[in-house]
């Protein structure tokens, strides 16, 4: 096995110009593959609801279920540094909430490090999970709890003019200095832009990943695994660009399946007939 990602590792590849590869994962085998593919982190977003588990709303997801799903993607991960967002609520409840919901990350799922959504608003909070020994990915730019103040409308896949503006890039610098001085090891620019996104990366001597409306201009850049291999059942009927259509050969292979078993045949991968 490759040498275990640290920290330090990934501000090293910052400093060297190479870029840093993320994925959001969401159970244990598709972990596995990640962390086999050589990606430098896993993280385990709070979206899980709306991408993998159908909810409406993003903020549904509770603290528990987050546990469950960081346990299982621990489980997967041997080299790469997991990651664990905190669910709507431990944040915005106060800073001694969001230490005991970092504490119970690592204590319960053995997460290397926690992302707070909206960091930019809870400094304090950063610096005091830090303080706690616990490293933290503080996300800024469009989130849930921030897109109504950039005056746009938070889309959990959104499309590729959902950017912060550009006339907001002194504000967004001035953040992410913020909280790289409250103590953030990362940093996860949403919808950065390559206007702003570059200046913040420039700014800061701690990596900026980013997925939506990330680019080459970040230190890196995160993508949920099930849409980079085009898991999505809309793919069947709208072909993804994507690196697989899995969808696709998950279809094909269940109808196949389903086939061999009403023509009364052999089904791949069960017990021969005598």
């Amino acid at each position: 096995m490759a040498e275990k990602v640290t920290l330090s590792a990934l501000r090293e590849l910052k400093r060297a110009g190479r870029k840093i590869v993320g994925v959001v994962a969401w159970d244990y085998q598709l972990a596995r593959i990640a962390d086999r593919a050589g990606v430098d982190i896993v993280s385990v977003g709070d979206t899980v609801g709306v991408n993998l588990w159908g909810q409406p709303n993003p903020m549904e997801i509770t603290m528990d279920q987050m546990v469950t799903v960081c346990q299982a993607v621990r489980r997967g991960v041997k080299r790469a540094l997991v990651s664990c967002d905190f669910p709507f609520g431990p944040l915005q409840e106060g800073t001694d909430s969001a230490v005991r919901a970092a504490i119970r990350l690592v204590k319960e799922a053995g997460v290397d490090l926690v992302k707070l959504d909206g960091a930019a608003d809870f400094p304090e909070a950063v610096t005091a999970v830090h303080r706690a020994g616990i490293p933290v990915f503080a996300q800024f730019g469009i989130t849930p709890q921030t897109a109504l103040r950039y005056g746009v409308t938070y889309s959990a896949t959104p499309g590729p003019d959902d950017q912060v503006p550009p006339e907001m890039t002194e504000e967004l610098v001035a953040e992410a200095k913020r909280l790289e001085a409250a103590g953030a090891s990362l940093l996860n620019f949403t919808n950065s832009g390559p206007v702003a996104g570059a200046a913040v990366a420039r700014a800061v001597g701690i990596p900026v990943l980013g997925g939506f409306g990330g680019g080459p201009w970040l230190d890196g850049r995160m993508r949920m695994a099930t849409s980079a291999i085009g898991y999505s059942a809309s793919g069947l009927d709208d072909p993804p660009d994507t690196y697989a259509n899995v969808a696709r050969i998950a279809f094909d292979a269940l109808t196949a399946y389903s086939a061999d078993v009403r023509a009364a045949r052999q089904i791949k991968g069960g017990i021969p007939a005598n």
